[in-house]
């Protein structure tokens, strides 16, 4: 079967050993680039005066590209092959990158927000060219531990993001005037331009196993006729749901830790606690990983999904430390969602497994959608009562993994 990476030399093994690190580099990128934005939304809440609302719209551009975006992406990456679309998603998040100059320099939200869209857009195409390459990327007996390995960079990224961020925009903006401050976006955003420029020069270079072409199809198929089975249905609102909750989360946080009532810090002191937040993500994958051999994925997702609401409802409802750190332990009961949700939502599927993915794929829109909602929530009640949002979301997490994620067999199309 997939024997084109057994068919190599024995001296390429060292070869592709490099390609996966510098594909792992990836996981890497777009986990910070991601996590930047829960330092970005508070930055430029303060520079524009924004609403939490229009904040927001940071989250609705990002994710809303994956959304717009990923179908293109799959078509694209279809034509010119894996590699070229892996350096083809770089560049374009390079372009994304450097477009944040010219909207520091003439202050304009709307720029910021269309930097966004471009430099999401070509994170987008990198996922799709990345993942099937990881999984043919040596003996397909552990393909599985290598795309958890991946992942774990990716958590690696979240978790490093907000501290330089943090560093970078925070430091001294106290002093600084609002032009200065939309200023100390250029510095990071560039050095990752750099970066992005670089690995998509390296990409190319490296010798890369090709996937067979009917991988792309996890990519491009769409198939809503798959979502006859109520269990994929139900897992794409699961999947939309604990994205939406996850990013609403981060995206608050610093606002969040910034209320008299919270702990009353700094943007700059805030930012750093958003690590515990996507660390605890990582550390809680990798305890997730042990558990789950003993404990059925469907119950420990929904005991997770219970323990997100009661965190959150403790936090909301108390102050000073129990509040913050009620909240940032949050993100270790979310680490084993995302995996969860996709495995049991593509359960039994067969032959339509690709769609099922395809469809999976589109619910990471829940991430654009579900902070915009909060904003309003917190515009019009107050921030504390708008996190109850995310506990409908858990909510609905734990009755999936309970009852809706067993597969229903159809009585016109059993398979």
């Amino acid at each position: 079967m997939s024997n084109h990476a057994q068919s190599a030399p024995s001296g390429a093994h060292s070869t592709t050993r490099f390609a996966l690190w510098a594909l792992t580099s990836l996981f890497f990128m777009w986990g910070f680039i991601t996590a930047m934005n829960d330092i970005l939304i508070p930055h430029l809440k303060s520079i524009f005066s924004l609403s939490y609302t229009q904040a927001m719209l940071v989250q609705f551009c990002f994710f809303g590209a994956y959304f717009l975006v990923s179908l293109p992406a799959g078509k694209l990456v279809g034509k010119i092959g894996y590699q070229k679309g892996i350096a083809a998603g770089l560049m374009t998040a390079a372009v994304g990158c450097v477009m944040f100059i010219p909207a520091a320099y003439l202050a304009q939200y709307w720029m910021f927000l269309t930097s966004l869209f471009v430099l999401a857009s070509g994170i987008t195409v990198l996922q799709v060219a990345a993942n099937p390459l990881v999984t043919v990327m040596g003996d397909p007996d552990t393909a599985s531990s290598r795309l958890t390995m991946t992942q774990a960079f990716n958590s690696l990224g979240t978790t490093v993001a907000p501290i330089i961020g943090g560093m970078l925009l925070f430091s001294s903006n106290e002093q600084l005037d609002a032009q200065g401050q939309a200023d100390l976006v250029v510095a990071p955003y560039l050095t990752l331009a750099a970066v992005l420029v670089l690995l998509a020069a390296v990409m190319v270079k490296i010798a890369m196993p090709s996937p067979r072409e009917d991988d792309t199809e996890l990519a491009t198929s769409t198939d809503s006729s798959v979502l006859k089975h109520r269990h994929l249905a139900l897992g794409v609102l699961g999947l939309f749901a604990y994205v939406g909750a996850e990013v609403a989360i981060g995206s608050f946080l610093v606002n969040y830790l910034g209320l008299t009532s919270v702990m009353g810090m700094s943007e700059s002191q805030a930012s750093s606690y958003i690590a515990y937040y996507w660390g605890g993500a990582m550390i809680g994958r990798f305890i997730g990983a042990l558990i789950m051999q003993k404990v059925s994925p469907g119950k420990l997702l929904a005991v997770n999904s219970v323990a997100s609401c009661s965190l959150i409802i403790l936090s909301v409802s108390s102050s000073g430390g129990l509040a913050m750190w009620s909240i940032l332990a949050v993100g270790l009961c979310n680490s084993i969602m995302f995996p969860t949700i996709f495995s049991l939502a593509l359960k039994g599927l067969g032959k339509q497994t690709a769609q099922g993915s395809g469809m999976l794929c589109l619910a990471i829109v829940g991430g654009a959608i579900v902070p915009l909602v909060q904003g309003a929530l917190a515009d019009s009640f107050g921030l504390q009562v708008s996190f109850l949002l995310p506990v409908l979301c858990y909510l609905y997490i734990a009755y999936y993994g309970l009852v809706g994620s067993n597969p229903v067999v159809s009585k016109e199309n059993p398979s």
